[in-house]
């Protein structure tokens, strides 16, 4: 997701998609500690993306 997609969500839409991102990350982290992954930036990505979602929550919660 892009910084700009981000600012434009609500702060449940923040917390409904950091909740899923989360999710999302643990799976992957999982199966690419079992097996490789094709992609193994797809980790970094979504760290990152995670990282942006609660940054801007934080920011909408103060």
């Amino acid at each position: 997701m892009k910084k700009a997609d981000i600012k434009n969500l609500s702060a449940e839409d923040l917390q409904n998609k950091l909740a899923e991102m989360k999710a999302d990350f643990t799976k992957v982290k999982l199966s690419h500690s079992i097996s490789p992954i094709e992609n193994p930036i797809q980790i970094r990505d979504m760290r990152k993306t995670i990282a942006r979602l609660q940054t801007e929550l934080t920011q909408k919660q103060q």
